[in-house]
C-alpha cells in the first residue's frame, strides 16, 4: 500500500499549536492516519468544496487529497463551531 504525505497549511499548524493538550494527541494520532488511508471511514466530503471533513471529538479537521501526488493537504483545525466559517 502507498503512503500518502502530510502537508499542514502554516495557518492549520498555528491552529495545531493552540490546542488543548488532552486533544493535540488524538488529532495527531488521526493526521498520521491519513498518510495510510486518506478517506478513513467517518470522513465526509464537503459538498460545496474539494475538500474531506474528519471528526476528533469536539474538532474537525478539513483537508484536501492530491491522488496524483500522493500528498494530503491539512487545511483547517478548528472546534466544531468554527470549523465552516
Amino acid at each position: 500500500m502507498v503512503n500518502y504525505k502530510i502537508e499542514i497549511k502554516k495557518s492549520a499548524a498555528k491552529e495545531l499549536d493552540q490546542l488543548p493538550v488532552k486533544d493535540l494527541h488524538k488529532i495527531i494520532e488521526k493526521i498520521q492516519g491519513l498518510s495510510v488511508n486518506p478517506r478513513p471511514p467517518g470522513c465526509v466530503k464537503l459538498t460545496d468544496q474539494e475538500k474531506y471533513r474528519i471528526r476528533v471529538g469536539r474538532y474537525r479537521i478539513l483537508y484536501s487529497i492530491e491522488d496524483k501526488m500522493l500528498v494530503v493537504y491539512i487545511v483547517k483545525i478548528a472546534h466544531r463551531k468554527d470549523a465552516y466559517k
